[in-house]
């Protein structure tokens, strides 16, 4: 199967909006509520997983029951908000859109009802054939399910669709609904945690969309 006719799923936060400052610091407020330590963007990067209640109490060194999680979640994503005008784009990200031969969509974990504008302000809308974002009122799970929907939303077949996303979560997703990964190294994973996934991982976007490019294996 060829490009043209391959479907690319785009992960956006730690993708194609660089916001890994932010969330470190956005992170970084929450938990320093409950006493935690000051993460650096690289120990962020070394930890991060999902759901995010076991990466909170990995990095408290403690259980984070729901009630907490949803607390401490609701700080994070009020800082989130108040500095999102701080982000970009990644730095290649227009380019590595504009190169896709084939459809394309977006799939986040950010709040549906705020990612739809946030995504026109960067005049990306034309671009994706459908824009999904998170619909609950707590974030933090997993992706496996959200990309199943979205697949099916755009009746798309998995075994027809490349995920381009920055965290082993992706390539857990991915998996699971029987599509190919891309990984990004530019994101919130180390490098060196995305290699160890066994799936290909890519330095820039531009080499992420050549990659996904490929014929499948």
């Amino acid at each position: 199967m060829t490009a043209d006719n391959r479907h690319l799923v785009w992960d956006w936060n730690g993708t194609l909006l660089d916001d890994l400052s932010l969330v470190v610091t956005c992170t970084n407020q929450a938990i320093a509520t409950v006493d935690g330590p000051v993460l650096t963007p690289q120990q962020h990067r070394v930890a991060f997983r999902r759901p995010v209640a076991d990466y909170y109490a990995d990095v408290l060194g403690r259980a984070v029951d729901a009630e907490e999680f949803g607390r401490l979640d609701r700080i994070f994503h009020d800082a989130y908000r108040a500095g999102l005008t701080s982000c970009a784009l990644a730095e290649d990200a227009e380019r590595a859109l504009r190169t896709w031969p084939g459809s394309q969509s977006l799939l986040s974990m950010w709040f549906h009802d705020e990612l739809v504008p946030l995504v026109e302000t960067y005049g990306l809308t034309p671009t994706f054939r459908r824009i999904d974002g998170l619909r609950g009122a707590v974030g933090g799970d997993r992706k496996a399910a959200h990309l199943a929907r979205h697949l099916a939303e755009l009746d798309v077949a998995p075994a027809d669709t490349v995920l381009i996303g920055d965290s082993i979560d992706d390539a857990d997703a991915a998996e699971d609904v029987g599509a190919t990964c891309i990984l990004y190294a530019g994101g919130f994973t180390d490098p060196d945690r995305l290699l160890a996934r066994g799936v290909p991982v890519a330095r820039t976007l531009t080499e992420a969309v050549a990659l996904a490019g490929q014929p499948r294996r």
